[in-house]
């Protein structure tokens, strides 16, 4: 495997592009918090009773972002193996009113990463992590900040491998699906 990755015009026929490959994954297991005294948290993984598949395009497809967020900051990285695509990642800045900014212009979002699912658990992701950091470096930004949830428990383990520390824990963030959690991971850079 030789994967090739790059930057990319970030427009509608990207996206679309982009949005060909899985975003979904197996839920079996979830993360619970656990206080660890003094305000200290671990996450302790615990399995449900019954697994699903959660796919994020449900809610939103890259191709609606153009409609809800000025692109003109963002970056598209792609991921190909001898010319098949293979996976990607988008990353936001400086945009104006995108809730995960906070406001700041030293911060870049990981707002999307996806693998095609045969290509998982192969490096791909650690390399499109890597340049996603890169990216945000080049646009002077100071920290990487991703959100994911407790249902993703792969995501969880690849962000803290991949240096990321845990930064908030919102138990109600999402009023659709009160059982999830949201997971914010940060990585200086």
């Amino acid at each position: 495997m030789r994967i090739d990755i790059r930057e990319e015009l970030i427009g509608p026929e990207s996206l679309a592009k982009h949005a060909e490959i899985s975003i979904a994954f197996r839920v079996e297991t979830v993360l619970d918090p656990e206080e660890k005294g003094l305000g200290g948290v671990a996450l302790e993984e615990r399995p449900i009773k019954d697994a699903y598949l959660k796919d994020y395009d449900e809610r939103e497809r890259p191709s609606h972002w153009p409609q809800r967020f000025d692109l003109a900051n963002w970056g598209l990285i792609g991921a190909e193996d001898h010319g098949v695509r293979v996976g990607g990642a988008v990353v936001a800045f400086r945009t104006e009113n995108h809730f995960m900014l906070d406001g700041r212009t030293d911060l870049a979002v990981l707002w999307d990463l996806r693998i095609r699912p045969a290509s998982r658990r192969g490096g791909v992701g650690s390399l499109l992590f890597r340049a996603a950091e890169e990216w945000a470096l080049v646009h002077v930004c100071k920290q990487l900040k991703v959100e994911t949830q407790n249902v993703n428990v792969a995501a969880c383990r690849f962000y803290a491998r991949m240096g990321c520390m845990l930064g908030g824990i919102n138990r109600y963030a999402y009023r659709d699906h009160p059982e999830e959690m949201q997971l914010l991971w940060f990585r200086d850079l």
